[in-house]
Parts: structure tokens; sequence; C-alpha cells
């Protein structure tokens, strides 16, 4: 059940118009992704060992967690490249691998307010949990 939400969240991702994510394809990367991410967020709470997180450029340490995650995905596609991504690449799309994830953690919520009618807004109820 749970696979089978993740791959709907990412099959209505549209990269191009009428080019939609293959969800099956990605699933195993996808997975990854989240849990990834579930469990790095978690490991770096329990680094700082109860304490707040400095806050640097006026950035909390949270935020700084997720703002590096979307760091490393900035990447800029070619269409045709990218049509040929979305066929047999089992990797989404940068901006969909940075932004798929943490639509589903709380802790990305919280770090930056994340409120109803933002983009990135999916309804608690909706949000996908592996680990």
């Amino acid at each position: 059940k749970l696979t089978e939400r993740l791959v709907a969240q990412f099959e209505g991702y549209e990269p191009l118009p009428g080019r939609k994510l293959n969800g099956k394809l990605t699933l195993g990367e996808n997975i990854a992704d989240l849990s990834g991410m579930a469990i790095a967020y978690k490991a770096y709470r329990m680094s700082l060992g109860g304490k707040p997180g400095p806050v640097i450029d006026g950035y909390t340490s949270a935020q700084r967690f997720f703002l590096s995650w979307a760091q490393i995905w900035r990447r800029k596609y070619r269409d045709d490249e990218l049509i040929r991504r979305l066929v047999i690449d089992p990797h989404s799309p940068s901006s969909f691998r940075a932004n798929g994830p943490i639509s589903n953690l709380d802790a990305f919520y919280e770090a930056f307010d994340v409120q109803p009618g933002d983009k990135l807004y999916k309804p608690k109820a909706d949000r996908i949990q592996i680990w």
C-alpha cells in the first residue's frame, strides 16, 4: 500500500507537458531517498544531543539540513535529455528527487512552517512514511 502511494505521488509529477514520471520505474530510488532522508534527519537530531543546532545566516540547523539536500540536486536538463531519462532512468529527475521525498517528512514542514496552499504542502494523512 505504501509503495502504491509513492508510485502515485511520483506519477503525478509532469516535468514536461505531457511527460509524466514513471513511478514504477523510479520506485526503488524514491524509497531509498525517502527512507534515507528520514534516517539521516533522525541521526542529525541525535547528533545534537537534545540541544538546538546553531542558526547561521538566518537559517536554523533544520532548514540548513533540508537546503543542503536540495542543493545536491541542482541541475538543468535539455528537453531531449529529460525525455530520454524519463524512459530509462530509475532515478527521478533532480528537482523531483529533491522535493518529492521531503514533502513526506513532518520535520520539513516544521523547519519551514509549510502550510496549506504552499507549493510542497501535503496533508499529514497523505504523507508517506516508510520508516
